[in-house]
């Protein structure tokens, strides 16, 4: 009971920033929110709170044990052929399941039919997470493969282009972001580090990450693909995100719903495991029976979780969006960016990603290190959204800079802070971005620039949140790099009493 009184308290923590900002922001002119709003906001940041703190519990009990299991037992099998169907089976389940895909799913369903964009993603996350197996089993350079498949996909970007749906791009982008969300994350990362410590070699550390990076680009090319070859009208339709007249009835048909989404997400891995367990894990009935608890946390968590974001923070976030953007320009940038900067400690599977990092890293790259630069990250992320709708200009004048940087950099830095880089940016976009944010960022450019702009300029957030992680962190590595020079350079100073040209003609 104490590990799980901590896990709240963090939770508590880490909710309570974007939680106040929302009050304090009702308290000035620019912002009205209605007695039922208020009560519905309240329940929901306590449902927040409180299933974040059980999913974090859950993720430690079940899913990181789960995934960790799993990928060492199919990597001891010795069958690559049955590693790299398992694992596109497995990836193609789960994203199919995951709710936060069907969250994106039902808010574009007046561009796009859901089922199809939803399947199409699943078979993109599979196939890359066979890339990202043969990564590891074959040891190659992940920047290199990333620089493969981003050419690849601003290839398809232009055949989009030439088919008249450049319109589905900022789509295609979020699709990437959304996909691994609070199921998919803590499992496909263990299982990474299981089939690294069995598959990897002494850079086993390094093949510890990317697994998600890689799964986050087959949805956008899956997208971009199933765009260019789809030529239809795009008409978007903001959803409807009015909390209705009755409460009770709001969480209680969401919650009903999410309940099947979540345990549907959730059986599907358990299946899995369940598979493995008969026919290799074969792991005693006590650790069984703590991943069973560990379970009934997750589910418990996330159906609290998600619950009270869809009912509480979607609408506020929609009507915060509408009525603020009357403000200064300046001052509704600046807001962009404090609330990225307070979405990102409420993500649920940044704290599980946080506590992986630094065990896997022995300390070397710290929580607080990593939070720091996804906080700049994503708060930039967001400002910059705000100001692309300010100035109606095209997501492609962020997104090719954007990832060309990001690119560079991973040439020059460590790549153990690549893979974390690219794996924190398909983390970071989660449940707070696509229920909080993206309708926020839906308010505004319905205010600014009307419905028609929706899909052009609101989305394509989520695709923001999920690269400017890219740069801050790896901004980070090329820091310890420098640092790591200096000192070196410093010590060699000491040890042999040269000044800097001794030191660089004896290098």
């Amino acid at each position: 009971m104490r590990e799980l009184y901590e896990k709240i308290k963090e939770s508590l923590v880490s909710a309570l920033p974007i939680t106040l900002i929302v009050y304090l922001l009702a308290l000035t002119p620019w912002f009205n929110l209605t007695e039922t709003e208020l009560l519905t906001f309240t329940i929901s940041a306590v449902m927040l709170i409180v299933g974040l703190g059980l999913f974090s519990m859950g993720a430690d009990l079940a899913m990181t044990p789960m995934g960790t299991h799993v990928g060492s037992g199919l990597s001891k099998q010795r069958k690559l052929g049955l590693l790299l169907v398992a694992c596109f089976v497995l990836g193609l389940l789960i994203t199919i399941a995951e709710p936060d895909l069907s969250v994106l799913a039902n808010q574009v369903s007046s561009v796009m039919n859901g089922t199809v964009l939803i399947y199409a993603v699943g078979l993109g996350v599979g196939a890359f997470l066979v890339v990202a197996v043969l990564r590891i089993v074959f040891r190659k350079q992940l920047s290199n493969i990333l620089m493969l498949f981003y050419m690849l996909l601003f290839a398809a970007a232009l055949l989009l282009a030439a088919n008249g749906n450049m319109g589905l791009l900022p789509l295609a982008f979020d699709s990437g972001g959304v996909t691994t969300g609070p199921i998919t994350v803590p499992f496909l990362m263990a299982l990474c580090v299981g089939i690294s410590g069995v598959l990897g070699d002494s850079r086993s550390q390094e093949n510890s990450f990317g697994m998600v990076a890689l799964c986050s680009v087959g949805p956008i090319l899956a997208v971009l693909l199933l765009g260019a070859f789809t030529n239809n009208d795009l008409q978007y339709t903001v959803p409807d995100y009015a909390i209705g007249d009755s409460i009770l009835g709001a969480y209680l048909t969401t919650a009903a719903h999410t309940a099947k989404e979540v345990a549907i997400a959730l059986g599907m891995i358990v299946f899995f495991f369940g598979i493995c367990q008969v026919w290799f894990l074969k792991l005693p009935k006590k650790r069984l029976l703590k991943i069973g608890v560990g379970v009934v946390f997750t589910y418990v968590g996330l159906v609290m979780f998600l619950t009270g974001v869809s009912v509480g923070f979607m609408p506020v976030g929609y009507k915060l969006g509408i009525q603020l953007a009357s403000i200064h320009p300046v001052l509704l940038v600046g807001l962009g960016l404090v609330m990225g900067v307070l979405v990102v400690l409420a993500e649920p599977a940044i704290h599980v990603l946080n506590a992986q990092v630094e065990e896997v890293t022995s300390g070397s790259i710290s929580k607080k290190s990593l939070m720091m630069g996804l906080c700049i990250g994503v708060g930039l992320s967001i400002a910059l959204s705000v100001i692309r709708i300010i100035f109606d200009f095209s997501l492609v004048y962020y997104i090719i800079p954007g990832y060309f940087i990001s690119l560079a950099l991973s040439l020059f830095v460590p790549p153990v802070y690549t893979g974390i880089a690219f794996d924190s940016g398909g983390v970071a976009s989660g449940p707070m971005t696509s229920t909080f944010i993206l309708p926020f960022i839906t308010g505004v450019c319905v205010a600014l620039q009307g419905t028609e702009a929706v899909l052009r300029d609101a989305f394509g957030v989520v695709a923001l949140v999920a690269m400017t992680p890219l740069i801050t962190i790896q901004l980070l590595g090329f820091k310890a790099v420098i640092t790591q020079h200096v000192r070196e350079r410093r010590a060699m100073k000491r040890i042999l009493g040269a000044d800097d040209q001794q030191i660089i003609n004896f290098m």
